[in-house]
This record gives C-alpha cells, sequence and structure tokens, in this order.
C-alpha cells in the first residue's frame, strides 16, 4: 500500500500546531475531522473569484457559482454511486438530513399503531427524530439491542418485523462502538417485507467505500465535517420514488415551482428539500474533500486505519485496568473505553495536558451508556493523518492518568 503519511499530514496546516507546548496529537476524529488545505483553498477561492447566490441569476458570477455547486452534487453522486444527482441532497449535515426524513417520511408513510425500528447504539440524531415523530403520530418506537461486544443479532431484528413496521433507521458504523454494522444484509432482510431501510453515515463515508446502490439503501446520510469538509455541510440520498411522495421539509426560496394567493405549486427534486440560500462555499469545500478521499483511495484509507486501529488495541491492552466499549471484530478506527474507576472526564483532562485531543463522556448516545450502566467513556478515534507513534504517545499519557489518578 503506497501511503506517504508524511505528505499527507503536511496537507493538513493545524497538525503542525503545539498545545500546551508539545505538538498536537489529535484523536477526535468522531467529533470532526482537520481540513487539508485543498479544502480550504477551495473557500478560498470561491469567496475570492465566484462569489454569489446561486439558481436564480443569469450573470455571469451566479452561473458560475451554480455550475460548481451542481458540480459538486455530481461528485457526490459518483462518489456514493447514486443512481442520479436527484437522489443527491444538500442539507447542514447528517442531523438536518435525518430530521428532514423523520419529518417528511413520517408525515407521508406513518400512522397511529405503526411502528419504526432503530438501535440501542445510535447516536442522537438518529433516536431522537424517530422517538418524536413516532410521539406525534402515535407510532412506537422499537429499539433493539446489543451483545456484550457491541453487536446487533440480525436474528433479534428479524423478530421485530410485522405487517406494523414502516421503516428501520440505523448506523452505518457506531460512533461509540465502532462496530460496523451489516447493513447490506439488514437490508436485504427489510426488502424482503418491502420495509425502506435509513442509514445513517455519518461514522461510515469518511471511513469506508459507500455504494448505495450495492447496498440498496433507501436513504443515506452524511456530514462534511466528519470527512474533512467544511462545517454545516452535509448530505441526504434518498430513492427517488421516496423523495417524490415525501413532502418539502421547509418553505421558501428554491423550493417552490409557482406560488399563488391560495396555493403554491414545489419545485422538482432536488431543490424541492432546499429550501433557502444554501451554504455553497461549504459546498465547495465539501466537493474538494471527497476529490481529496478519491485521490487517496477510500480502499487505502480504510486499510491504513485498520492498522492503526489493530496497533492501537494491541498497546492499549497492555495496560492493567483498562476496559474497552465495542470489540466486534468488524471495527472502524475507533477505540471507546474507561480506566479502572476513573472518570473519563478527568481522565480526558489530564490527556489534554499532554497535548493529546479525545473525546470523554456520552458522545451523544446517552441510552446506549444507560444499557451499560456507566457515566460514558474515554474516546480516541483515528484518521489517516494520524501515526503509530502518536498511539505510543496515547499509551504514555495513560500511563500517567493511572499514576495520578489511581
Amino acid at each position: 500500500m503506497n501511503f506517504n503519511i508524511e505528505r499527507i499530514r503536511a496537507d493538513f496546516p493545524i497538525l503542525s500546531r503545539e498545545i500546551y507546548k508539545r505538538p498536537l496529537i489529535y484523536f477526535d476524529n468522531a467529533a470532526s475531522t482537520q481540513k487539508p488545505r485543498q479544502v480550504i483553498d477551495a473557500i478560498r477561492q470561491y469567496y475570492e473569484h465566484d462569489n454569489c447566490n446561486i439558481h436564480r441569476g443569469v450573470h455571469y458570477l451566479s452561473v458560475k457559482a451554480t455550475e460548481a455547486y451542481e458540480e459538486a452534487r455530481r461528485e457526490i453522486m459518483q462518489f456514493i454511486h447514486a443512481r442520479n444527482t436527484c437522489e443527491i441532497i444538500f442539507t447542514k449535515g447528517a442531523t438536518e438530513s435525518l430530521n428532514l426524513v423523520a419529518s417528511s417520511f413520517g408525515k407521508r408513510y406513518v400512522r397511529s399503531g405503526d411502528e419504526v425500528i432503530t438501535t440501542i447504539m445510535e447516536h442522537h440524531s438518529n433516536f431522537v427524530p424517530w422517538q418524536q415523530m413516532c410521539i406525534e403520530r402515535g407510532a412506537t418506537l422499537r429499539v433493539l439491542g446489543i451483545n456484550e461486544s457491541g453487536e446487533i443479532d440480525p436474528g433479534e431484528l428479524k423478530g421485530l418485523l410485522n405487517e406494523k413496521t414502516r421503516l428501520i433507521a440505523m448506523t452505518h458504523v457506531s460512533n461509540v462502538l465502532g462496530t460496523i454494522n451489516p447493513v447490506k444484509d439488514i437490508i436485504a432482510m427489510a426488502h424482503q417485507h418491502d420495509i425502506p431501510v435509513l442509514i445513517d453515515g455519518a461514522q461510515g463515508v469518511s471511513h469506508l467505500p459507500v455504494d448505495v446502490q450495492d447496498l440498496d439503501c433507501d436513504f443515506y446520510c452524511f456530514s462534511g465535517h466528519k470527512m474533512y469538509a467544511p462545517m454545516g455541510t452535509g448530505v441526504l440520498y434518498g430513492k427517488e420514488k421516496y423523495l417524490e411522495e415525501m413532502p418539502p421539509y421547509q418553505l421558501g426560496g428554491e423550493m417552490i415551482k409557482d406560488v399563488f394567493l391560495d396555493h403554491t405549486t414545489f419545485n422538482e427534486l432536488p431543490f424541492k428539500f432546499e429550501a433557502g440560500t444554501p451554504n455553497v462555499e461549504g459546498v465547495m469545500g465539501l466537493h474538494a474533500a471527497i476529490l481529496y478521499l478519491k485521490e487517496l483511495g477510500m480502499d487505502n484509507i480504510a486499510a491504513y486505519e485498520d492498522q492503526l486501529l489493530k496497533y492501537a488495541t494491541e498497546k492499549l491492552s497492555g495496560i492493567s485496568g483498562i476496559k474497552f466499549y465495542g470489540t466486534s471484530s468488524h471495527k472502524a478506527s475507533l477505540i471507546s473505553f474507561l480506566i479502572g474507576d476513573i472518570h473519563p472526564y478527568d481522565a480526558g483532562m489530564i490527556i489534554d495536558k499532554l497535548g493529546i485531543a479525545v473525546r470523554t463522556g456520552h458522545h451523544c448516545a446517552m441510552p446506549l451508556m444507560d444499557s451499560l450502566k456507566i457515566p460514558g467513556t474515554v474516546r480516541a478515534s483515528f484518521a489517516f493523518y494520524n501515526t503509530m507513534d502518536e498511539v505510543d504517545h496515547l499509551v504514555t499519557a495513560i500511563c500517567k492518568v493511572k499514576e495520578m489518578l489511581s
């Protein structure tokens, strides 16, 4: 595998800075990734040369900005192997994408007595919208549990499916456990019962090759900021047949076709779901991030991060008193753990003072933490710009935490 880590790290300006007079070690990639120079330059290029509102102007700048925006949509369509650009909806992030589907799909398809299935490992963004939608519509939310390794049981899921099930909403990769769910098998099972499936790909698309046609998922969503792109950007992929039938999520400019005093007709896809002025500069950055990922190769990224995960797991396993949460053999590159009886916040504060950024707390997954009977974890999440040497520094920092607090 030709993976020049030093060249890659040189693309990320922030990695050269110091924290508390120590070189920054950034292991909080599941929360948000750092941005390569190519993404930063794309935003600057847009503002310096093509800044304008899109779609509604005939002058030069508006046409140029619109062309660039729609080229980004085509690139994303190809990146996740969607069938048509009309199936690519730009949003503020995975959270807005999930709320869009919960609202619009719920209004169109969910009635009193119906059921929606999700899992205990979901981020709040893929739990609370379904919970609240079910409350509002008189439906029931069914929650699939996990085993000791942090894996769901497809057999248990099969037992939950019935004629009342309207949707399965589940994560591709757990942001706490790292578990890569067998989503393709689950989608095939659901489709045998004509049940659509939504996949939260916020933690999947930056680590794994994604082909929505091969998965045959009905919805797939992700955030730009977790895949080296700007914050405030995201994508909702949806099969055209569902998006056509779902009502708009927000109302206003761009999503209309004609407005009369007594009624309004709506725009065609994808614009029906893109009300108002979009985050054009963010989409320029998202486009640049995807081109960057394609240049590195998603298979190469997955292979390198798997090496990092195995190395880190082996090294951390040698520390007495450490307990891992999420031990599936099929994992993405993150590790959640506790150090004896030390509170994760206390551990995180000491690790931070040693120049290492990790995430502590419930990671927006409180139902999962309640089921595990813990207050939270320390989470180290890795990206392709991280190194084995950085992992060694994390091991030293954890030993320092033990020395100070045990």
